[in-house]
């Protein structure tokens, strides 16, 4: 492992995200807090409390986890496709590191990203309505965990697209529509069926009721159930990655 590699690259795209830091923290910071004062404080206020939690602070988990996977994804797969689109990609495949390493260096500078992100959303979110988190390190699990499964995502989207536009269907095409049916804003109890059964196939539901059960003590699903799927997640996530590098799949072709 060539942790000095590891360093370089994880450094540099961090430099970028701070250099970008309107684009990278203010936008999406905004754009939650207009669904916390739309949906939190104007419509929740009228919405009766869904399993004992206000309707405010229902929603808080999922919007956090919607604008982490919204931004994992983007950030993750803008960082090797912006090198493979200048063509500096090649200093990196000419440089004495494996591909786990270039993994941990893009991966996880994105993930970090994220779960920066997650965090001041989190916090902004007390401005506008009350929560608590009843266990926080399930919550760290969670938020980390997710921050990484869908970097390594959007990591291999950023390999596989050959073009701007294809770099953006996956994230608005799958990722957004399956965030929004995920329960971001509703219990999936509150669906009739067969809705109710066919949420269940849908991989963002376990990751989103294992995070509002690390603030509330209570999902639609267990806790354990939705670790181990996220992770089960993140685990293909990581081998497709590695395959595709391995393989050298349009980066050196």
């Amino acid at each position: 492992m060539n942790t000095g590699a590891i360093i370089a690259i994880y450094r540099f795209e961090m430099a970028r995200w701070f250099r970008t830091i309107a684009q990278s923290i203010l936008t999406p910071v905004l754009s939650t807090s207009l669904y916390f004062i739309v949906f939190g404080s104007a419509i929740g206020s009228r919405i009766e409390a869904i399993d004992g939690v206000p309707y405010g602070a229902f929603i808080v988990p999922g919007l956090t986890m919607l604008s982490v996977l919204t931004e994992s994804v983007s950030n993750a797969s803008f960082g090797i496709y912006m090198p493979r689109f200048s063509g500096t990609i090649y200093e990196v495949l000419s440089a004495p590191i494996s591909s786990l390493d270039m993994v941990l260096g893009y991966v996880g500078a994105a993930a970090t990203k994220s779960f920066i992100l997650g965090l001041i959303i989190m916090t902004t979110a007390r401005l506008f309505v009350p929560y608590s988190i009843e266990h926080p390190l399930w919550m760290i699990v969670f938020l980390l965990l997710t921050c990484v499964s869908f970097s390594l995502l959007g990591f291999s989207i950023g390999l596989w697209a050959d073009g701007w536009e294809k770099m953006q269907i996956v994230p608005a095409l799958i990722v957004t529509p399956l965030a929004f049916l995920g329960g971001s804003f509703y219990s999936i109890q509150m669906l009739p069926e067969p809705f109710r059964t066919l949420t269940l196939f849908n991989p963002v539901v376990y990751l989103m009721s294992g995070f509002r059960y690390s603030f509330y003590g209570q999902g639609d699903l267990g806790p354990t159930l939705s670790l181990a799927l996220l992770a089960a997640f993140g685990g293909a996530c990581l081998a497709l990655v590695l395959w595709l590098l391995e393989t050298g799949y349009r980066i050196r072709q």
